[in-house]
């Protein structure tokens, strides 16, 4: 099980997209984000994860 005091780390380390994943983190807090598949979220771990997913992609794709 992932401690939150090692997410928030996950999320505040240096380097990462910050405006994304406030974004996505927004999203969920007003319940309007969607995984893949088309489903609403409900739980914050996947919302962690969809942001950290998007800001990797995010950041991959600056690099070309």
């Amino acid at each position: 099980m992932v401690s939150r005091a090692s997410v928030r780390q996950q999320i505040m380390k240096p380097g990462r997209k910050k405006k994304k994943i406030k974004k996505v983190m927004g999203e969920f807090k007003r319940k309007k984000l969607k995984s893949s598949s088309g489903k609403k979220v409900t739980k914050r771990k996947q919302a962690i994860a969809i942001a950290l997913s998007e800001a990797r992609r995010k950041k991959r794709k600056g690099r070309k």
